[in-house]
């Protein structure tokens, strides 16, 4: 898995913008690495870290994973998680330390009517049995989901965490994205958006509206004393057996002082001393949550082992994987996808609104995955070679009317369908009942992009 997140890292400093900061000019003395939310708190208690006299920090900012298998693997002294420990073989060797409590806040463009939603109404979004946004009282648009596809994200597992009692919970989410920057930039740009992020992250950004719940407006007050209820801690990781081991526990000692919480309150974070009172009522809201929206805490899958799988995933291990995730759950029958419980030598062979990857071997294609992989284009771009390629082999947008009642009778019950302006193959697969594997199939397509007016093959179960 590090080999892959060291790759995965490379290609994004390029195409995602990661962000390395170095406080001070001295020989660095830790490296911290976590994801965004975290990377944006820990700034400030690193200038008030090194204004008191104490060494350099470097912060490298990505996600979730990254920071955890590099403090795994000594690479980083310091991560951040908007997570506790999963379980899995990486986490159990770190210890996580509480730090702060923010909040997890929804979020879409402020050209939105909606303001608020239920926890019942969230719960059935990321299920996809509320689909439209006239069904919370807002235009006749479609909701257009939006989530972080970074494996074990400390946002999304905790939101899943609360709502469907398991975060590693499939949910309905076709458009994935590398980390929550990714995720706010792209909802702030989209009328129909919907995302999580953190209170810390988004609070006093005017280009994004974070939603009520259940009527409550998400701020430091509402957080503090529990009336919003959707809080988590936030935390700082450590290796035990790293040589920086004592220097970083100073660091973690330094964030809890009372210089550490001054920079904590600075960033609309409640210090995780401070929140006595959440602390006391945290068992009792989360089974208050999984109450209310019909849902029940279970365990999270076995976790796999470091090492890559010896053997690729068969695609009917997937199946059963997926079956056993949503088992539980009757109302998640529309998702296919699920948790892997072995690592597979590539993700093609995995079908999924959205997905998880666990200790990918490091030929997996998931630094592939990308915002707009289920985008629509107005154009795409086709070479000779591909032209003359697709010709031979008569896709179905070379097809006239007196070629199309040819092509059905050949295969039947097989039809055409014009892809229109802000559809994907996701929303035309399920349109017509059918999976994007096989739509890819019928019409030689290499990855899911289509165009307007691109023709394409549909044939029914």
């Amino acid at each position: 898995m590090p080999a892959r997140i060291t790759r995965l890292l490379s290609a994004a400093m390029i195409g995602a913008g990661l962000s390395t900061v170095v406080l001070a000019a001295a020989t660095q003395s830790l490296i911290w690495r976590g994801d965004v939310v975290s990377a944006n708190v820990t700034k400030g208690v690193v200038k008030a870290w090194q204004s008191s006299g104490h060494g350099n920090v470097e912060i490298q900012s990505f996600n979730t994973a990254s920071g955890l298998d590099a403090v795994a693997s000594g690479a980083a002294d310091l991560a951040g998680s908007a997570r506790p420990s999963s379980g899995s073989a990486t986490d159990s060797g770190l210890t996580f330390t509480p730090v702060a409590w923010d909040g997890l806040v929804l979020i879409t463009s402020p050209s939105n009517p909606v303001s608020s939603l239920t926890l019942q109404q969230v719960h059935d979004i990321y299920f996809e049995k509320i689909t439209n946004w006239n069904q919370v009282g807002g235009n006749d648009a479609p909701i257009d989901v939006f989530a972080v596809a970074s494996p074990g994200d400390g946002v999304e597992f905790s939101l899943r965490k609360l709502l469907y009692g398991r975060g590693s919970q499939p949910v309905y989410s076709p458009r994935l994205y590398v980390n929550t920057t990714q995720l706010e930039q792209s909802v702030a740009l989209d009328p129909r958006g919907f995302g999580v992020t953190t209170l810390s992250s988004v609070a006093g950004n005017s280009k994004i509206k974070m939603l009520r719940i259940d009527g409550v407006a998400p701020s430091v007050a509402t957080v503090s004393s529990g009336s919003y209820p959707l809080f988590v801690p936030l935390y700082l990781v450590t290796n035990p057996n790293s040589p920086n081991a004592a220097a970083a526990k100073e660091f973690v000692d330094f964030t809890l002082s009372a210089k550490g919480e001054g920079a904590l309150r600075s960033h609309s974070l409640v210090p995780y001393n401070a929140g006595s009172t959440l602390i006391a009522m945290d068992a009792s809201r989360r089974s208050h949550i999984l109450a209310e929206v019909g849902a029940h805490a279970s365990a999270e899958p076995t976790q796999i082992a470091s090492a890559p799988a010896a053997h690729p995933i068969a695609p009917a291990a997937v199946a059963a994987a997926s079956r056993a995730a949503v088992a539980s759950t009757p109302s998640l029958s529309k998702v296919s996808g699920g948790v892997i419980e072995a690592a597979p030598s590539s993700l093609k062979a995995v079908r999924g609104d959205a997905f998880t990857e666990i200790n990918a071997a490091p030929q997996s294609a998931f630094a592939k995955v990308r915002g707009d992989a289920f985008v629509s284009y107005g154009k795409v771009p086709v070479s000779k070679a591909t032209a003359a390629r697709n010709a031979s082999k008569a896709p179905a947008e070379k097809i006239h009317k007196a070629d199309a009642k040819k092509v059905a009778s050949i295969d039947k019950p097989a039809r055409t369908y014009r892809v229109g302006a802000g559809e994907t193959l996701y929303s035309i697969a399920r349109k017509h009942g059918v999976d994007v594997a096989q739509v890819r199939a019928w019409n030689h397509l290499k990855d899911n992009t289509v165009r307007v007016g691109q023709v394409l093959r549909i044939q029914s179960r």
